[in-house]
């Protein structure tokens, strides 16, 4: 069963076999976020975070962009911004990139095209990133006297190393899709063609995958970034604790003893 939701204007939000897909669609201006937008995504991420129904995310763009980040034209040149109300500003977007991030449910970027600005911090949000040959990431937010928003301060370093997230941010360079492979910020290079589909198929793979233990692991590993080593063998042990109650692990269980194929395999 597929649902979908009329009532957004520049997000297409739909859920199918499990899986919620979040699409910016304003395809003329490569999916730039203006204040519109930003509200609908905070509302987009908090329905695929809340409803039962949905086991895993995607996140993607229309028209062959993903996201050229922050709309400039919707911000105000004219009239000098106050630094209270710039605040404001980003803390109204934290909503939704709270919600992806601190999800119990996989998110996948499909990113074709820009992934620029606030476009690349986005990316950096999901726990996969597939990108097509034509995808480019950039930390344009130099270009426009801004800093890096989106939680990109947090996600880049600990996906490329702090002296490579520095020289990203401070000369707002454009990288390819297989550089971002190469670094380690992107998982798989797949042709334009295939990246919905391939997105879509990782998603339900994710999405049959037994829930507590996938949630456990994600949060842990986020975790393990800024963790000691004792710390993190504490949370092991918790979160193993929770994992052996779960009715996921006494069916896998079974199965393994009575030599059936696991039911959370990928297909």
């Amino acid at each position: 069963m597929s649902t979908s939701n009329p009532k957004l204007r520049f997000i297409d939000y739909s859920v199918a076999a499990g899986v919620a897909t979040i699409m910016l669609n304003r395809p003329e201006r490569r999916n730039a976020i203006d204040m519109a937008t930003r509200d609908e995504l905070n509302e987009a991420s908090q329905w695929a975070v809340a409803d039962s129904a949905v086991r895993a995310i995607v996140m993607t763009g229309a028209g062959g962009h993903f996201c050229a980040g922050g709309d400039v034209k919707s911000m105000d040149a004219g009239e000098r911004m106050t630094a209270e109300a710039g605040r404001q500003r980003m803390r109204s977007a934290h909503v939704g990139i709270k919600a992806l991030f601190e999800s119990d449910k996989p998110v996948i970027a499909a990113v074709d095209g820009c992934a620029y600005g606030g476009g690349f911090g986005m990316a950096l949000l999901a726990d996969m990133v597939i990108a097509t040959p034509a995808a480019r990431f950039c930390m344009s937010f130099m270009k426009v006297g801004l800093v890096p928003d989106c939680g990109a301060l947090y996600t880049l370093a600990r996906s490329i190393g702090l002296h490579r997230a520095k020289a990203l941010m401070f000369s707002a360079r454009e990288v390819d899709a297989q550089t971002g492979l190469d670094w380690g910020f992107v998982n798989e290079v797949v042709p334009a063609a295939d990246l919905q589909a391939h997105a879509h198929a990782i998603a339900q793979n994710l999405a049959r995958d037994p829930s507590l233990a996938l949630a456990l692991t994600k949060h842990a590993m986020n975790q393990s970034q800024h963790s000691s080593f004792a710390t993190m063998l504490d949370v092991e042990a918790n979160a193993q604790g929770m994992a052996f109650t779960s009715d996921d692990h006494r069916a896998a269980a079974s199965d393994f003893a009575a030599k059936r194929p696991s039911r959370f395999a990928w297909v």
